[in-house]
């Protein structure tokens, strides 16, 4: 059969022959449609051959209908049957006050002969149609239900999963056993406070050891036994569609640079849904995403003003919309590796289906700026390359980063979404997946990040996390039981030295440095042989601890790192005692940010990366 027959025998590539493509333009766009499992029409609408408007306008010209290029929200009724247009925007009924209500339909170009002939025979259909794009559809649906998504995904997770959302911050038995333990340590203190404060001592610096105690066997697996190389075989057939979300606000300057990055993503476009989710009064970082031309495979989301405005809000409100099998969640500064979801959707192809999420290791490329940002990539490359790959090959539980998370969606929207009540959203969701019976693991391919330089603002994001930490904790700690029977023994010790732990000796950092003092001092004031073997004993736990910490934190990032990453380091390193100070001032203004602004969104600036060797 020559390729006129073959055209004239396919409907689809009849129909665009006859709005004028030329037949090696189709020849291509349908060998591309085959490899990619697509239409020709969805391939030649994300070409660049021609402009969705002026393609549907041609349709309305042949089908002798109107067009409308926009279709007013005003007149479009809100119901949740609304939400499937998002996904596959065909049609939508337009209700007019003065006028007759009008149906506006997108054609679909395999059935193109089949609606004109229709048209033909019943010609009075033409009076309640008319012609519109896709994204006409789409902004008109999400004006038209904006209110009630936004509602919904408020209101979502507390109302399917009371007992997994942070929206009360303290439950009544939590804050019932709270109150009578201090009242217990205030009456203790008073009645023997020298045997209270020994046993506060020694309790809590078993705690922080403990806590350092995970970190150094990871540190140790690191060294004695790395991470193996896994060949993964390449999936048969076409590749799914792939979401890839990122929320923004005021991020106008980074723009650019975010866009540039999410087009180098190597994945057909045909098969990407890219949503840049904005709150809809950020006109200034709205309009910067305008001004880039960009391609019909993204999408601008506009979030209503619906308290409290934080990035799981707005993730959550997206997340109705996603039209891909795999869904992946990045940051307005990232610059993601072009092939993290082709390594992303080869390991999901590969594992379990439990297996709901992959994450991807997070790398500063600032380092050299500042001794924060130093201090800071040695910290991301312990957790990122170090600890939590070592967590995922055990099946351990994972507090996720709040960027470069690839998830199976299904297994997203079962599980909830993000809390828009948690502020550290990332950590919250991936121990919500494992309690629910998911679980994660960890990719190679990285994302590209920078660190906060100033002391201002590395403060306001860290304590943001802190105070993110506190509320997952306090959610999970509601029934212990409960949270020991789903997640298992040995995850559920894990999870308490991940989080309890490390906000624990976080608070405690400055009193471990006062314990560590007070021993030295009172060793060198006693003769040798007066020092009591409990003092002798606390004062190594208390300067192990402190060492240990130190140790342990350029061990585990150090060890992760790529030579040019440890040249970028320098003598900057030297700093880390301070560090740790900050991160525990950051602590205790979570604590009180906690009682005061629980659901307070800090948001971290960002600029442009630049040129950096």
């Amino acid at each position: 059969m020559d390729d006129r027959a073959r055209d004239d025998n396919d409907p689809e590539l009849a129909a665009l022959a006859s709005l004028g493509f030329s037949k090696p333009l189709l020849a291509t766009l349908s060998e591309r449609a085959s490899r990619n499992g697509t239409s020709v029409e969805s391939e030649l609408l994300q070409s660049g051959q021609v402009e969705e408007t002026a393609y549907y306008a041609a349709m309305a010209r042949f089908l002798r209908l109107d067009f409308l290029e926009t279709v007013d929200p005003a007149f479009v009724a809100d119901s949740p049957v609304l939400d499937t247009q998002l996904h596959l925007p065909n049609s939508i009924r337009i209700a007019y006050r003065y006028r007759a209500p009008q149906n506006a339909i997108v054609p679909d170009a395999a059935r193109l002969a089949d609606l004109a002939a229709t048209l033909q025979t019943l010609p009075q259909l033409r009076h309640g149609l008319a012609i519109t794009t896709p994204s006409a559809i789409r902004r008109a649906a999400w004006k038209a239900g904006g209110d009630r998504r936004a509602r919904d995904a408020v209101r979502h997770l507390f109302d399917r999963f009371p007992l997994f959302s942070a929206r009360i911050v303290l439950a009544g038995p939590q804050g019932f056993y709270a109150g009578l333990g201090f009242a217990i340590l205030l009456s203790a203190l008073v009645v023997i406070p020298v045997e209270t404060l020994d046993f506060l001592h020694v309790g809590l610096s078993l705690i922080y050891l403990a806590s350092l105690l995970l970190r150094l066997l990871a540190v140790a697996l690191q060294r004695i036994s790395p991470r193996p190389h896994i060949h993964l075989a390449d999936p048969s057939g076409p590749l799914p569609h792939y979401t890839v979300m990122v929320a923004l606000y005021r991020e106008a300057a980074v723009a650019r640079q975010l866009v540039d990055s999410l087009r180098r993503i190597d994945w057909p476009h045909s098969l990407l849904d890219i949503k840049l989710v904005c709150e809809e009064d950020d006109h200034a970082t709205i309009a910067a995403l305008s001004a880039l031309d960009l391609e019909p495979h993204f999408e601008i989301v506009e979030v209503p003003d619906f308290g409290p405005r934080t990035k799981p809000k707005a993730l959550t409100y997206a997340l109705v919309a996603a039209r891909g099998e795999f869904l992946a969640i990045y940051d307005a500064e990232d610059r993601p590796h072009p092939q993290q979801l082709r390594e992303a959707y080869r390991r999901f192809r590969n594992v379990a289906d439990r297996i709901a999420c992959l994450q991807a290791p997070l790398v500063i490329t600032n380092a050299r700026e500042s001794w924060i940002s130093t201090l800071f990539s040695i910290e991301y490359s312990g957790l990122f390359r170090g600890l939590l790959p070592v967590l995922a090959r055990f099946g351990m539980p994972l507090p996720l980063g709040g960027t470069s998370n690839h998830f199976r969606t299904a297994a997203l929207r079962a599980a909830g979404g993000w809390d828009p009540f948690n502020v550290t959203e990332d950590a919250d969701l991936g121990l919500r997946l494992y309690r629910l019976g998911y679980r994660a693991e960890t990719l190679v391919r990285q994302t590209l990040e920078d660190a906060p330089t100033e002391a201002g603002v590395w403060m306001g994001q860290r304590s943001r996390w802190f105070k993110g930490w506190l509320q997952t904790w306090l959610v999970l700690m509601r029934s212990p039981l409960r949270l020991r029977r789903e997640m298992g023994t040995g995850a559920f010790f894990v999870f308490q030295l991940m989080i309890g732990g490390m906000l624990m000796s976080s608070l405690m950092h400055p009193l471990i440095l006062v314990f560590v003092g007070i021993g030295a001092y009172a060793m060198m004031e006693a003769p040798v042989e007066g020092v009591s073997a409990r003092v002798f004993s606390l004062f190594v736990i208390d300067l192990t601890n402190i060492l240990g910490s130190y140790a342990v934190f350029m061990a585990l990032g150090m060890g992760s790192m790529i030579p040019h990453e440890k040249r970028m380091v320098g003598y900057r390193w030297a700093g880390l005692p301070l560090y740790w100070l900050m991160i525990s001032a950051a602590a205790w203004r979570a604590v009180l940010e906690l009682r005061t602004k629980p659901f307070y969104w800090n948001k971290t600036p960002h600029k442009p990366a630049g040129n950096r060797p």
